[in-house]
């Protein structure tokens, strides 16, 4: 998300494919859509790549070790707000659960993973500090 502006509270930000097998969803994603890959920097052993449209970081693809449990792929959308933690409470409040509390990431911002009332899964973000090159 370099050189954009801050997502406005409410707005779709991010989206994450988290996969058991990324050499595969690479090679899918970036011949279904021409997208672009960039190397993330994260800790090892971990695996992420940011996509890049048009120059611009649009989500990223990382490798699920085994703290995901068995989980299978899929994708995780993104919805800036404008404090995590306010909107977490919100979330329980309003009868949906709160997977992930809230987290910081470190330089990319706070996020937590919610569930809505019918159960549908996203995160919710707030960015803050730098994002990696």
């Amino acid at each position: 998300m370099t050189g954009q502006a801050m997502p406005a509270h409410g707005a779709f930000c991010w989206n994450e494919l988290g996969t058991t097998d990324v050499e595969a969803a690479k090679k899918f994603y970036t011949e279904l859509f021409g997208w672009k890959l960039k190397e993330g920097h994260v800790p090892a052993p971990m695996i992420y790549n940011e996509i890049m449209v048009n120059g611009e970081a649009v989500g990223g693809i990382y490798q699920m070790g085994p703290e995901f449990g068995g989980a299978p792929s899929h994708w995780m959308p993104y919805v800036a707000v404008d404090d995590v933690d306010a909107s977490a409470k919100r979330v329980e409040e309003l009868g949906g659960k709160v997977c992930v509390p809230p987290t910081d990431i470190p330089n990319v911002g706070r996020f937590s993973v919610i569930n809505d009332p019918t159960g549908a899964t996203l995160s919710i973000l707030k960015l803050g500090g730098p994002h990696p090159e």
